[in-house]
């Protein structure tokens, strides 16, 4: 089995659908209430094990119900979680997440328990880092954690990538730590144009919602259409992409078909409802991937 380790974020989250996103000061009214669990770490990790790979994840929550039912979650997922931590001062990460009928949506995050992995609580795992094909992190924990991550995983020349969601400073330094930089269109922006030129070091894969995905790097650029689906809820698509991309590398596939996967899979996530619910499974994928029948490059 491909083996990926997740270095991130485990949320609770509660989804409020509405027919439409409010403007600021309103009240949007008569919505239905979804609480599941998300964290862009932990919904990664489960799209990877959904996928077929072997999956460990390395995060924090609080020392709350909400924390046990995570732990419970994803134990039933089969994700291992021996390097979950528990911080016994702060509350399990909370995300409030509105929906509108078109699927788009508005999310607020308390990090909570997020931000109480240090260095050191990474480190302790050093034997997971070695043990992976892929390191998969983004920036909802502290960004020296990440950092020590992406250095630990480079040390043992494992494929590295980084979804810089949501955006935070990060030195010039941390780019020859990745393999794969996975913005999203706003994100690539406010990296300073990564969509059009990224870092020399890594190669920058710009994912567009309903317009594909557009990969560049020394090879040049790849445009990756998207499959047409009726979206519900966008709110776990980029953390579908991810998880695929990382399990497609990590079986040793061409970063084309990689690419083909995690698009397949985040198209699957956006028709239904809630963030972990809507992670597609293989068999799934791989009949989406079939029904589409082979794409030119």
């Amino acid at each position: 089995m491909p083996r990926v380790l997740v270095v991130g974020s485990a949320n609770i989250d509660l989804v409020a659908a509405v027919e439409r996103l409010p403007a600021p000061g309103e009240t949007v009214s008569e919505g239905t209430l979804l609480v599941t669990h998300g964290g862009k770490g932990a919904n990664q990790a489960v799209a990877a094990r959904r996928l077929g790979a072997e999956v460990r994840l390395l995060g924090c929550v609080g020392a709350d119900a909400s924390g046990a039912e995570i732990r419970a979650g994803l134990e039933a997922e089969g994700v291992g979680i021996a390097g979950l931590a528990t911080a016994p001062d702060a509350a399990t990460g909370t995300a409030l997440i509105v929906v509108d009928a078109r699927g788009q949506n508005q999310i607020a995050v308390a990090p909570g328990a997020n931000r109480r992995l240090p260095p050191s609580a990474v480190e302790r795992w050093e034997t997971d880092f070695a043990w992976a094909d892929v390191v998969l992190c983004q920036l909802e924990t502290p960004v020296e954690t990440v950092v020590r991550a992406l250095e630990l995983a480079r040390a043992r020349g494992k494929l590295t990538i980084l979804n810089p969601a949501p955006v935070r400073d990060l030195d010039r330094s941390v780019w020859p730590l990745v393999d794969y930089l996975t913005p999203n269109e706003s994100e690539a922006a406010r990296l300073g144009g990564v969509s059009v030129a990224g870092p020399e070091e890594a190669a920058v894969i710009v994912t567009l919602g309903a317009r594909g995905a557009l990969a560049s790097g020394p090879a040049g650029d790849l445009v990756v259409p998207a499959f047409p689906v009726t979206a519900v809820d966008t709110t776990a698509a980029g953390d579908a992409f991810n998880g695929a991309l990382a399990v497609g590398l990590a079986e040793g596939a061409a970063l084309w078909p990689a690419l083909r996967l995690a698009t397949a899979a985040a198209a699957l996530a956006c028709t239904k409802r809630g963030a972990r619910p809507s992670l597609p499974g293989r068999a799934e994928v791989d009949a989406l991937l079939d029904r589409a029948g082979p794409v030119d490059r």
